[in-house]
């Protein structure tokens, strides 16, 4: 390798070395916390005098959340769960009260296997499902999750085999429709 090669090397090496130190320092002073969804649903704090748009604690707030994406990985948790976890912190943090959410989440598709208790979901993939804990927090809090019902039969999955805080939806298809001529925005993930 020539000296200037090298050196160039080293440069690279030293300059990557410092991005990632202001990086994580930068996460730090962030200060990510998940102040109801335990450990699930990160956000960051920000000062209400900073922000343009930020929710009114004073109304109320319906959203539908359509899963229909599966995780990379069987033993990781559902991105859009992680979203509608978000979701609830976010609103949280703005200091809306938890009464004031009225959040269904259904889930068809891909995502399907969620909603499976532990028993089914480790027969099928040989994992314990890392979704159940995100789902129970979600029910005790108010959200309802639900399961469309022509997905678990396409698939195979029977009802029986469906976790305890999930309930089961005619469909998808028609429970969202339903909510959404009752007001509740669509959020698909």
């Amino acid at each position: 390798m020539h000296s200037t090669s090298r050196f160039m090397t080293a440069a690279l090496v030293a300059m990557l070395g410092s991005s990632l130190a202001g990086t994580s320092a930068l996460a730090a002073e962030m200060s990510f916390k998940t102040p109801v969804i335990d450990g699930v649903g990160q956000i960051r704090s920000q000062p209400a005098q900073d922000l343009t748009y930020q929710p009114d604690v004073d109304k109320d707030y319906k959203a539908v959340f359509n899963l229909t994406r599966a995780a990379s990985e069987p033993d990781q948790i559902s991105h859009g769960l992680q979203q509608v976890a978000r979701a609830v912190n976010l609103y949280a943090e703005a200091n809306v009260p938890l009464e004031r959410l009225d959040f269904v989440v259904v889930i068809s598709g891909k995502a399907t296997p969620i909603v499976l208790d532990n028993e089914h979901y480790r027969a099928k993939f040989g994992v314990d499902n890392p979704n159940l804990p995100v789902i129970e927090q979600l029910s005790k809090v108010g959200v309802d999750v639900a399961v469309c019902s022509q997905a678990l039969a396409i698939l195979g999955y029977p009802d029986s085999g469906v976790d305890e805080h999930v309930r089961l939806a005619l469909s998808a298809l028609t429970t969202v429709i339903e909510l959404q001529q009752e007001g509740y925005a669509l959020v698909p993930l």
